[in-house]
């Protein structure tokens, strides 16, 4: 059967489905439709023709190749097709963004008939994904006396791409569309359930928010044909959670404006909105689709008289409606003035600066940000080429220098890795910088869009800038079902030909691993002043700086080694007092958001860096915290590590990647032992003192400092979704941190789950010690509701078997994992016994194993949100709350929450995670989580 017949059987059934054609990506698959075109008789020439000009996917593929060679040829003469003149195959072209399409279009604008190279040259002046093979062509061209060359490169240094393109409008109308209620996290709009199809943008369209609130928004493009559609997150804030690609692609799906008219399902320029404003990480990702994010105030706290904030019964402040946002409400956006006017633009309603910086501007006119990093990096080139000054033809970066002011960790880090900064200028928080990226990190269920964005800006191979990038499978680790047997081989074989070690061998020649990838970016990064990029949310590190990130902004510092942000501010976060010896450091964690909350009242993490003093601890148990503040909704987060803690974690990285390379993990491009090289680096500077462990200046100046009082965390903690919330910003947010006597140990639990990023090994020993505690008082252990044990990484589980732990947790376990024989269905039903699953995000990803419906579920993991963890049923809410391994297990045990006295009963003699703040440095930790 070919390939073109197989096409057509898949388009009948995604008929039935609902949806179009496939876009094709694959070459083998566009030579037969070219084929076709070229008998005027074939049955399915017409439709052939069609799916070649709107259906063909642009940049690296395979496809692109294809379509590029064939316009090639008639443009040349070679080849006829009546519908496609030679001005049409230009265009078609010009929208096919670079790689083959480029090579196309410089052998026609270097090529002997000169009324081609003309018409080739107007059409490379419009490009701006060029890479090195490219620019390389054109400059030898150049020194060989090629005018259309010299053209080209005149008109690169001048940034006629850029300048040519039409301003944004001066005013947007836009109607409102309310999405929910309080918080609304990136799962609303891309549910991890769904993160197979991700990479079928229509496909995954569907799943935004819900069928009807789909009719509802179309229902209002019909209303207002010259609107455009803000959704908006009412009480609360947009895109909490992840950066979520394909979140801002579901919504630019629904609302937005079509790239091409040749590229099917690819939207930019959404407008989102929230009460508060839009979560960093997800802001970002907005500006990579050229769209805007308006932080509305709609709502605002009633004050009394006396000035302070009005509180209800619950303590909570009272909010007062500013002016309505309901849905359907038309509203204008002047970007001149910068500013939210009602519909008629008479009453201003809020200022929107901050959506409207002259980077982001530049990002709206040139529909996205990576027209503007490969602009600018095309603007330059052509400038040296040419051997004139460059005068830029983008907006000056802003660069904020306070003389006598010292440098927090951040801008330590920021200034060290800057690029194109103004040479010996100290640069502070606000700054626009151009950063250099050392570790890069992409996940199995985003990876696909990564890949998709590589080759749509026709990348081909890793920056050589890039110092590790790792492609994981843990989201996908639990079940190996049929989307996961299509997609992550594919993946894995995609990253790892561009120069990524991968968690799957494309040769199957290692042992597939499905390690958490914070943890391995965790162990990988191997120098404090890193700057690491990842695809989720939770990439924060505790060395160097961590910043989640969204699939295209992954793509862009893989193919550039470089992103560019603004320099955020930061919270110094420091402690003192003591650890009660039942503690554990989780619950440190948890005290941290309650007591800065106590102590600003507003959350002072949301969007700044949290640079927390704990250089006690060592790397694996600092991550407990930095993982916790994607929660925090911080932007990113930095520790301050102690020198000799800090060697300490770089040489247990280094024998973590050493396993790696035992393993047969290592890229042939060597890439493993270039890391420990750069360890053992580190580690000479910082023992000889050329290069201590990084720290801020005494004269740093902060956003806000939090001091957690130690002694005030008498009790385990739990972070509460508060579902029932009458003020429903309040609803799935981390902020309700609450005692565990609060739940007077009548708080029914139905699942636990010890697992994910937030675990390390320390904390499955503690599972282990805790069966044998009880074994050992009660003879045996029952369970009330099911315990699901998920270890982050296989050297964790490898070592638990050398020190005994395994054959306790093997001993009360009702189901392992067997590598051998994965699971290939997710589970729907669970008994009370011990599950020990695959290493892997497991039921906090949420996308392929879930508690049942309706459940209360007490994890050690991250996630909160509606409908991850656990869905609702048409009698319950599901209920995912948060809480440390001990609190976990004994409630698992019990089935309900301890109480103080059970809970200090069952973790006696336990090794807890124990930390004592810097500034009296300890004998040692009193840990085993090493």
């Amino acid at each position: 059967m070919s390939q073109y017949t197989q096409y057509r059987e898949e388009i009948a059934t995604r008929k039935e489905q609902g949806l179009s054609p496939k876009p094709i990506d694959d070459g083998a698959l566009t030579a037969e439709i070219v084929a076709t075109l070229d008998d005027p008789a074939h049955q399915h020439r017409d439709e052939a023709l069609n799916f070649f000009i709107y259906n063909t996917l642009p940049g690296t593929t395979s496809a692109a190749g294809v379509k590029a060679q064939f316009l090639k040829e008639i443009v040349l003469g070679r080849k006829t097709v009546a519908e496609i003149s030679v001005a049409f195959a230009f265009e078609l072209l010009s929208h096919m963004k670079g790689g083959p399409s480029v090579a196309v279009l410089l052998d026609l604008a270097l090529g002997d008939d000169a009324e081609i190279a003309r018409q080739a040259a107007e059409v490379l002046k419009t490009q701006v994904f060029l890479y090195e093979a490219d620019t390389a062509r054109l400059k030898e061209a150049l020194d060989a006396g090629n005018a259309v060359a010299k053209d080209i490169l005149e008109s690169y240094s001048d940034a006629e791409f850029f300048t040519k393109l039409p301003d944004v409008e001066d005013e947007i109308k836009v109607v409102t569309y309310i999405a929910g209620e309080g918080d609304i996290s990136t799962d609303l709009l891309s549910p991890g359930n769904q993160a197979h199809s991700r990479s079928d943008r229509e496909l995954h369209g569907k799943c935004l928010i819900s069928e009807q609130a789909q009719r509802e928004i179309e229902a209002l493009k019909l209303q207002h044909p010259d609107k455009r559609v803000m959704l908006i997150a009412e009480k609360g804030t947009m895109g909490v959670g992840s950066s979520r690609m394909s979140g801002v692609n579901n919504v630019a799906l629904w609302t937005g404006k079509q790239a091409s008219p040749y590229v099917p399902f690819v939207n930019f320029a959404p407008v989102v909105a929230g009460t508060n404003g839009i979560s960093p990480i997800f802001l970002t990702t907005v500006g990579v689709t050229g769209g805007i994010g308006v932080d509305l105030k709609n709502w605002v706290k009633k004050l009394g008289e006396d000035g302070k904030p009005i509180l209800n019964n619950d303590g909570n402040p009272i909010l007062e409606q500013k002016y309505s946002v309901e849905t359907g409400t038309v509203l204008t956006i002047n970007t001149k003035k910068k500013t939210l006017y009602d519909a008629a633009g008479d009453e201003e309603l809020v200022d929107m600066s901050a959506s409207f910086t002259p980077q982001k501007v530049e990002f709206m006119k040139a529909g996205g940000s990576y027209a503007i990093v490969f602009g600018k990096k095309l603007q330059t080139f052509a400038c040296e080429a040419l051997g004139i000054p460059l005068k830029s033809a983008f907006a000056p970066s802003k660069e904020v220098s306070h003389e006598g002011q010292g440098l927090t960790a951040v801008e330590k880090i920021f200034n060290a890795n800057a690029r194109g900064n103004t040479p010996g200028k100290v640069l502070h928080a606000g700054s626009d910088v151009r950063v250099k990226v050392n570790i890069v990190g992409s996940q199995d269920t985003t990876g696909l869009m990564t890949s998709q964005e590589l080759e749509a800006m026709a990348a081909t191979i890793l920056s050589p800038s890039v110092d590790g990038a790792y492609q994981s499978g843990c989201h996908t680790a639990s079940v190996w079902d049929l989307k996961a047997q299509a997609n992550t081989p594919r993946l894995m074989a995609f990253m790892n030909k561009f120069g990524l070690v991968t968690a799957r061998d494309p040769k199957g020649e290692y042992h597939a691993m499905t390690d958490v990838i914070h943890k391995v970016l965790n162990d990988i990064t191997v120098d404090d002043w890193a700057i690491i990029i990842g695809g989720d949310s939770h990439t924060r590190m505790s060395k160097g700086v961590a910043f989640g990130a969204d699939s295209g902004t992954v793509a862009l510092a893989l193919a550039t080694g470089e992103a560019s942000m603004p320099i955020p501010e930061s919270v110094k976060v420091t402690f003192k007092g003591d650890m009660a010896p039942h503690m554990d450091f989780r619950d440190v964690v948890h005290a941290t958001q309650a007591q800065m909350l106590a102590q600003h009242g507003d959350n002072v993490f949301q969007g700044r860096i949290i640079e927390v003093h704990i250089g006690t601890l060592l790397a694996d148990q600092a991550f407990t915290f930095t993982d916790w503040t994607a929660e925090m909704k911080a932007k990113a987060s930095i520790c301050i590590s102690e020198d000799d803690t800090l060697i300490e974690s770089l040489e247990i990285a280094k024998a973590r990647i050493q396993i790696m390379i035992d393993k047969g993990m290592e890229h042939e491009n060597g890439m493993l032992q270039r890391l420990i090289d750069i360890a053992d680096n580190r580690i000479s500077q910082i023992r000889s003192g050329e290069k201590p462990a990084l720290r801020p200046d005494d004269n740093a100046t902060y956003f806000a400092e939090v001091v957690v009082d130690l002694n005030a965390i008498d009790e385990p903690m739990i972070a509460d979704p508060d579902v029932g919330n009458v003020d429903v910003s309040k609803r799935y947010t981390h902020d309700t941190i609450r005692p565990i006597s609060y739940y007077g140990a009548e708080k029914k639990v139905d699942l636990g789950f010890v697992g994910s990023c937030m675990v390390h090994k320390g904390d499955v020993k503690i599972v282990a010690q805790m069966l044998r505690n009880l074994e050992a008082e009660y003879g045996k252990v029952e369970f009330q509701a099911p315990l699901v044990v998920a270890a982050p990484t296989y050297n964790i589980i490898d070592e638990l078997k050398e020190e005994g732990d395994w054959a306790v947790l093997q001993k009360y376990s009702g189901f392992e994992f067997d590598d051998l024989a994965p699971k290939s269905t997710a589970r729907t039903e669970y008994e009370n016994i011990l599950y020990l699953e695959r290493p892997g995000c497991n039921l906090c990803m949420g996308n392929q194993e879930k508690a049942a419906k309706g459940d209360t579920v007490l994890a050690t993991s991250t996630r909160l949100f509606k409908g991850r963890v656990v869905e609702d049923s048409a009698e319950k809410t599901g209920e995912s709350l948060l809480a440390s391994t001990p609190v976990v297990v004994l409630s698992a045990i019990l089935g309900r929450t301890p109480t103080l006295d059970e809970y200090k009963t069952a973790v006696e003699g336990i090794d807890l995670t124990k930390f004592a703040p810097p500034t009296q440095k300890p004998l040692d930790t009193l840990s085993v989580h090493f």
